[in-house]
């Protein structure tokens, strides 16, 4: 049986059509320093994942035969390969499937979220889209595809292949397409892959528990201070550290609706007499209880175009310490939050 006490590893579905820039979106994120990925890649089709970054930095991809992702038997190979990349002894930070061009990001999602591997979490939907293509090869119909109803991240990608002074009005076009299916989507730009990595997942500092150490808190709030003129697309994060047990309604309301442009909020919170890891990945919450030892509550807020000043607020506030008795009925969201993060 997995240890309870250890984080739960991020499963993440990258998803496109064959020449969106899927592998090129992977390459990027695993050059990021001291990250370590697991990669899962199908048979299907052709995968090239740089060599070179797959000796350095990742775990042996592991390879599952059969064609699309969502055609395994549920006896089939993503379990294996899930359970032998979950093991803690790898010490990975995120495990990523590159799905084939044919799999609907619907069904990709499904197999993830109903894994019978312990130690994962659904991480969400990475969605590729050929900024230039799109229109002509996926979107064609007066419907938008289902496939936007599913995805946590939409990454218009080969922005480049568009004349500058067309950039954001393709990029508009695209995110109100989704809109009409999803609202709460996350929609960027980026040119040959190049996301912010921690828009996908978090660089350990080679603390088991899950708990950040203040170092870590520093460097998530130097990084967010970057030029987001960058040659990529840079994403902004806002800590926020408390002090004392809060009460458990006014964080879910915050975790489930979170500020505008958060894509991701992680942290470690006191309720009552334990703590407890939160992990918010588009609409997806997931909780467990974290080590005795756990140290002061914490939240970090990761997206883009954020105001800054309200996130850092609304979270101050949902971290606000309890002074008096917890309502009964924050202490069962979260314990409904807990049975459905299982």
């Amino acid at each position: 049986m997995a240890d309870r006490n250890l984080p739960a590893i991020p499963v993440i579905a990258l998803t496109g059509y064959l020449g969106a820039g899927k592998t090129t979106l992977l390459n990027h994120v695993l050059r990021a320093p001291g990250a370590r990925i697991g990669v899962v890649i199908n048979d299907f089709g052709e995968l090239n994942v740089d060599a070179g970054l797959v000796t350095g930095q990742v775990d042996e991809p592991v390879s599952i035969a059969g064609g699309c992702i969502c055609h395994l038997p549920d006896e089939g190979g993503l379990d294996d390969a899930l359970e032998k990349l979950a093991d803690p002894k790898l010490a990975l930070d995120a495990i990523i499937i590159e799905a084939s061009g044919v799999a609907e990001p619907a069904d990709v999602s499904r197999v993830i979220r109903f894994s019978g591997v312990e130690r994962i979490r659904h991480g969400g939907v990475v969605d590729v889209i050929d900024a230039a293509e799109h229109f002509d090869t996926v979107d064609t119909r007066s419907a938008p595809p289902q496939r936007y109803g599913v995805a946590s991240l939409v990454v218009v990608n080969k922005l480049d292949r568009i004349a500058e002074e067309s950039r954001v009005e393709a990029l508009g076009r695209v995110e109100a397409r989704v809109r009409e299916l999803n609202p709460h989507a996350h929609v960027v730009g980026a040119v040959a892959g190049r996301v912010d990595p921690r828009l996908l997942y978090d660089v350990s500092d080679g603390d088991a528990s899950g708990q950040m150490s203040f170092r870590e808190l520093l460097l998530d709030e130097a990084l967010g201070a970057h030029d987001e003129h960058h040659d990529h697309m840079h994403a902004t994060s806002v800590t926020v550290v408390g002090d004392g047990a809060v009460d458990p309604g006014p964080l879910i309301d915050l975790l489930e609706q979170p500020p505008r442009g958060v894509y991701r909020m992680k942290g470690t919170v006191a309720i009552g007499k334990r703590h407890y890891l939160f992990n918010v990945v588009g609409t997806s919450v997931h909780v467990m209880t974290a080590p005795v030892a756990a140290g002061a509550s914490h939240l970090v807020a990761i997206g883009t175009h954020l105001d800054t000043e309200d996130v850092r607020a609304r979270m101050a506030e949902a971290l606000r310490p309890c002074s008096g008795k917890v309502a009964a009925s924050g202490m069962r969201r979260l314990q409904r939050l807990r049975r459905y993060s299982i």
